[in-house]
Formats: C-alpha cells, sequence, structure tokens
C-alpha cells in the first residue's frame, strides 16, 4: 500500500470515529440510557487505538523503507 493509500486509510477511519462522536453527543441530547453512551463510547476508544496503531505502523514501515535507502 502506498504512502498516499494508507494517508487516506486514517484519515477515513478518523472521519467515522467524528461521526460516532457526534452520535454519542446527539444520544447525550435525546437522553439515551448510560449503558448504551458507554458501549458507545468504548467503541469509538478501540477506533482511535487502532488509529494509532495503522499510524504506528505507517511510521514504522516509512523508517525502514528510509534506513534502507542510506
Amino acid at each position: 500500500m502506498t504512502e498516499q493509500e494508507e494517508k487516506k486509510k486514517i484519515i477515513n477511519r478518523l472521519r467515522t470515529i467524528k461521526g460516532h462522536i457526534q452520535g454519542v453527543e446527539d444520544m447525550i441530547d435525546s437522553g439515551r440510557g448510560c449503558d448504551e453512551v458507554l458501549v458507545q463510547i468504548a467503541a469509538i476508544k478501540q477506533s482511535v487505538h487502532k488509529v494509532g496503531l495503522a499510524v504506528m505502523e505507517s511510521h514504522a514501515s516509512t523508517c525502514m523503507m528510509e534506513s534502507e535507502e542510506m
């Protein structure tokens, strides 16, 4: 996967997370149950973790390629 494709994938994941956060805000505004809100927050937390891993993997592979070129 190219660097540009990896960036696009990460940006798409972040936009999805943004949508989920808006959904939680709407749930709280509409008075949804605490258990439902917490489930969504846990899902968001996991999604953010996965984005962090994707960024680290991308950075690590870029660094490895750069060190091979030296």
